[in-house]
């Protein structure tokens, strides 16, 4: 059985992930998210000012919402986030696999992987999620064939992946998936917080529908 995070993130179908030049808009962002069913936030490193918008929306989101990391390239980066509060921490890769899972000590990492034997290593070293990564050039197809043999994966496609498409991933078999931009658009550089709560509730529907 997967971890109460993951479990938490499996729930949700949706994982946002909050990517922009500055993370001064992360929790007005946040809150829209939340308040439209998409309870997984995950705040990339690679934003200006990421953990302390990490740390604020641990204390400004509801127990239901689970905040986490992106991005995480290093050990010293799983650490720092860890610290400041990250429920999971996700990378785009897999590298130094065992130093990153020591680093981030009792908290899900997710590593990225593109290839079966990447995500199978990933797998097999513990990881409770794989991201498949970038995963829109892929499409569901290729995670439907790559569960035949290997059904106990749980894999959480990310990158490229557009609202529309949120119901073929998961009934290709994804536990949940990661949407950035198809998902905030400009919503974290001042644009629509109305739309952006349009395209939320467009994605929790899609879930529901996948699994209905």
């Amino acid at each position: 059985m997967p971890d109460s995070v993951t479990s938490a993130i499996i729930r949700s179908g949706v994982v946002a992930v909050l990517r922009a030049p500055s993370a001064d808009a992360f929790a007005a962002v946040a809150d829209v998210l939340v308040g439209a069913g998409v309870t997984a936030i995950e705040v990339t490193l690679t934003s200006r000012g990421a953990m302390d918008a990490l740390a604020g929306l641990r204390r400004q989101l509801p127990p239901s919402a689970v905040v986490g990391a992106g991005t995480v390239l290093t050990p010293d980066d799983a650490k720092a986030a860890r610290d400041a509060g990250a429920a999971f921490l996700v990378s785009p890769v897999a590298d130094r696999l065992a130093q990153m899972i020591e680093a981030a000590g009792d908290v899900p990492f997710y590593p990225g992987a593109f290839t079966p034997t990447e995500m199978l290593t990933a797998h097999r070293a513990a990881a409770p999620l794989v991201k498949l990564f970038p995963a829109g050039g892929l499409g569901p197809a290729y995670l439907k064939d790559l569960r035949g043999p290997l059904p106990d994966l749980r894999v959480m496609p990310t990158g490229g992946v557009e609202i529309a498409d949120i119901a073929a991933w998961l009934q290709a078999g994804a536990s949940a998936v990661g949407l950035g931009g198809p998902l905030l658009q400009d919503a974290a550089r001042g644009g629509s917080l109305t739309e952006l709560a349009e395209r939320a509730r467009r994605a929790v529907d899609a879930v529901a529908y996948a699994r209905s």
